[in-house]
């Protein structure tokens, strides 16, 4: 699994829940083995193709998963899930995972993009929280103004630069148009594709970002956030759970919105980034079927609800949880998906094999000067007609 270090909102439910399930089942027991996020994805598809994958892994749905789905190397599930349990997941969580019309995951929780905004920053420099992408770039001129850098992104892990044009592309071109072209259906080469990245390089050119930002991980980048120092971030809902830590200087003082839309675009105003991806998967040559789907189907339900009470991800499982016990941050991220238009997965985890890498290198072009608007929707269009 993924969840290796402390500052890992998920790394404690995630123990939480396996000890919990060696301790009530002393004759199957399970071992578990963590590498970060990047690096896991090379491990786990190296293990897969010398076929030394663990009996259960995990992984992310859609197109990440799709050649090990393909190649025959996952378990397909259908056969071990009955209707009750099939009742207990959130209704559309299974759709990123669902191949040629069989199930091959279960979702361990939903995510959805947020916009984090520290209100004490905001107060102090007198600037309105941003809802529209106007405001936004008024609020990067006042903070910039004060010596103050606007927003945070960790270029050095790659995917992280991606959330910002992902989003922008749901607020151009919108959720149905953005799934197509991510399906192949239909061109990037549209103005609104285009727009995306022309508003990304608004925000650039307006120094929006910090400078050494390409040498920052999405930790250190999340980090200056968590310190005080930077008003704005836009990640992934986990986030909250460090950001609520009874350690965290800006506990208390964020507030979570969608990402600002853009006044006339054509795209979604309420949709989001996210969905239901990170899952987990059966080797399809484990020697424990049965028992492996028995612990995978207890283990993901049971890190729905830990990784929901401590604010590092939205069930994707029917959990039954008093609003109570979760923060007023995680609070905050549910009532705004209630307003959700509907969820584009991050391209990177859409996207299928080298796909996905030649999105991040694009878009990290874009931040690093060397890459046009036009230029970016051409190249990402040449992924839909190469074969």
């Amino acid at each position: 699994h993924i969840w290796v270090t402390d500052s890992d909102s998920n790394k404690r439910p995630f123990e939480k829940v396996l000890a919990e399930w060696n301790n009530a089942n002393p004759n199957i027991q399970i071992e578990a083995e963590a590498a970060e996020s990047e690096a896991y994805k090379v491990k786990i598809r190296t293990a897969i193709a010398v076929n030394e994958a663990p009996d259960i892994f995990f992984s992310w749905g859609a197109g990440f998963a799709k050649p090990f789905v393909n190649a025959g190397k996952v378990l397909a599930l259908d056969d071990y899930l009955d209707e009750e349990i099939l009742d207990k997941m959130v209704p559309g969580s299974l759709e990123n995972f669902t191949y040629d019309g069989k199930i091959y995951a279960l979702p361990t929780f939903m995510i959805a993009g947020i916009f984090f905004c520290n209100r004490e920053l905001f107060d102090k420099y007198d600037v309105k929280i941003p809802d529209t992408f106007d405001e936004l770039l008024e609020a990067v001129r006042i903070f910039k103004e004060n010596n103050i850098t606007p927003m945070a992104v960790g270029l050095k892990d790659g995917w992280p630069g991606i959330f910002y044009q992902n989003i922008l592309a749901i607020r151009t071109a919108g959720i149905e148009k953005t799934i197509a072209a991510l399906n192949k259906e239909t061109t990037f080469y549209q103005p609104e594709f285009i727009e995306s990245a022309q508003k990304l390089v608004e925000l650039i050119e307006a120094g929006a970002f910090h400078s050494g930002s390409s040498q920052l991980t999405q930790y250190e980048a999340e980090n200056h956030f968590i310190r005080g120092l930077v008003p704005m971030y836009y990640c992934g809902n986990w986030s909250a759970g460090s950001m609520e830590r009874m350690s965290s200087p800006v506990r208390g003082k964020v507030v979570a919105k969608n990402f600002p839309y853009i006044e006339g675009a054509g795209g979604n105003k309420n949709g989001f980034l996210g969905g239901a991806i990170d899952n987990f998967m059966i080797s399809s040559s484990t020697q424990y079927k049965e028992e492996a789907v028995t612990a995978m189907i207890e283990i993901c339900q049971n890190l729905s609800r830990e990784s929901y009470l401590a604010g590092a991800g939205l069930p994707a499982w029917k959990v039954d949880v008093d609003r109570s016990e979760i923060s007023p941050l995680t609070a905050q991220i549910s009532d705004l998906i209630k307003d959700s238009e509907g969820f584009v997965l991050a391209w990177d985890t859409f996207l299928t094999g080298s796909d996905a890498q030649t999105h991040i290198e694009l878009v990290s072009d874009i931040y690093a000067g060397k890459l046009t608007p036009e230029r970016f929707a051409i190249e990402m269009q040449k992924l839909n007609i190469n074969p």
